[in-house]
């Protein structure tokens, strides 16, 4: 078999890891700024589709599967982020009668509609955060919406994430100037301006469950993941398991999203994310794709979630027994950004028992200014939380980048943090943290 990696930087580095020990042929995809990157240099073959913006490069689905095409491949994979979720883009990959390393396009329009997703999960039994069951269309739409829910609410895209089309509102005087705000973010990120209010839950626990599927009936979970630790919903560590959910709530999340999994067919790997608060969850969302902080789930388990997405969406099976999923120890990822471009001098990566570095960057390489900020993702594993925040202090003072400034002051200061170290924190940790910086 021979995949086409519609993607860039150390997800595209991860899949190939993978497919190479799977004995798949890879072929890459660059940007003319992508030319010298490593999943480049890692592929059996690289095919240059564009100029530096994504739009022109790694969002255009027709270049890509025709690059597909030409290059004899039989399946795509669209990694995370750029084309994962497009309905239109899988509906194109298997018009071509190639594979797609991902959901049925007609799952992933249900569920990359976050509206229509909210009402399929109340259909399974999910509990959802109180709030709009239809796009919301003006202001006047949005005031009556609010005077329901009460404020505070944040307005989220009906499409996408990651931040993009999100807007806290605390008083109507607000409302309809981050309304519109939203709704052009969202156009702007996802070529789709609708939204949807919700309740803003101050200081929820942000937790998603791992989910691999074979499309017909076998359901597994691996277990749950805790990404409560943000900046501006932007995720910067995430661990497995949650310190803040019991063993009888796990089981609730876990049987739902078995549930609804089944019923909606769906093949390969997914999360379903939920808020958590005052011992209560809420459905949010699904991310029909792999996620970024997957290898968590991958430490405490031992499944390579790419090997069985790759099994479920090209033959139909998965060499796993979902009955015999059973995590163990924890597991703690800290996402390392890039605060602006530049070329990488020096790096000196981490390593010893339970310690994971993924990432694209070398000695000599360019950070571009076009794409995401996040270069590597360092990831330790240990039996218990204590020591696993330990393992991550470890690797982090290991970690040396030169030439370029990145986060991990910032992520040392995290784990130091008393509050991070008890596991009894929501969402609103890093503004803590970063106030207590300030002024210390």
């Amino acid at each position: 078999m021979k995949i086409l990696i519609a993607n860039r930087g150390e997800i595209a580095v991860r899949i190939i890891r993978t497919c190479r020990e799977m004995g798949i042929e890879t072929v890459a995809v660059y940007s003319t700024a992508d030319r010298e990157s490593l999943h480049v240099k890692l592929a059996d073959r690289a095919i240059c589709i564009g100029p530096p913006p994504s739009s022109q490069s790694y969002l255009a689905g027709a270049n890509l599967v025709t690059a597909a095409v030409k290059s004899g491949c039989e399946a795509v994979h669209p990694g995370v982020g750029f084309l994962s979720e497009n309905a239109a883009f899988a509906r194109l990959v298997r018009d071509k009668g190639l594979f797609f390393i991902g959901p049925d396009p007609e799952t992933i329009e249900m569920l990359g509609d976050k509206v229509a997703a909210r009402d399929t999960a109340r259909r399974f039994g999910l509990p959802v955060t109180p709030g709009t069951e239809e796009a919301v269309t003006g202001p006047e739409a949005a005031s009556s919406a609010v005077k329901a829910l009460g404020f505070p609410v944040i307005i989220k895209a009906a499409s996408g994430g990651g931040g993009k089309g999100m807007r806290i509102v605390r008083s109507g005087k607000e409302l309809a100037e981050n309304l519109a705000i939203a709704s052009r973010e969202a156009e702007s990120n996802f070529a789709d301006g609708r939204v949807f209010i919700e309740r803003y839950l101050e200081n929820p626990r942000h937790v998603e469950l791992q989910i691999l599927a074979d499309g017909n009936g076998a359901v597994a979970v691996l277990g749950e993941r805790d990404c409560s630790v943000q900046r501006g919903h932007q995720k910067l560590i995430e661990e497995s398991p949650s310190p803040g959910v019991n063993d009888a709530m796990r089981r609730l999340m876990s049987e739902g999203a078995v549930t609804m999994f089944r019923a909606l067919k769906y093949r390969g790997a997914g999360t379903i994310e939920f808020l958590v608060e005052d011992g209560k969850f809420y459905f949010m969302e699904v991310n029909a794709r792999v996620q970024v902080e997957h290898p968590v789930s991958e430490f405490v388990t031992g499944v390579d979630i790419i090997r069985q997405q790759i099994f479920a969406c090209t033959e139909g099976r998965m060499e796993i027994d979902p009955e015999k999923i059973h995590p163990e120890g924890w597991a703690i990822e800290c996402r390392i950004n890039a605060l602006g471009p530049g070329t990488v001098n020096r790096i000196d990566v981490p390593g010893g028992p339970g310690t994971r570095f993924d990432s694209f960057l070398y000695s000599g390489c360019t950070i571009s200014p076009y794409y995401d900020s996040m270069v590597a993702k360092l990831i330790v594993h240990g039996p218990t939380r204590e020591r696993a925040i330990a393992r991550m202090e470890r690797a982090l003072s290991e970690l040396r980048i030169e030439g370029i400034k990145t986060n991990c002051d910032e992520q040392r200061r995290i784990m130091a943090d008393k509050t991070f170290r008890s596991g009894n924190f929501g969402t609103s940790l890093y503004e803590k943290i970063m106030k207590e910086a300030e002024h210390a």
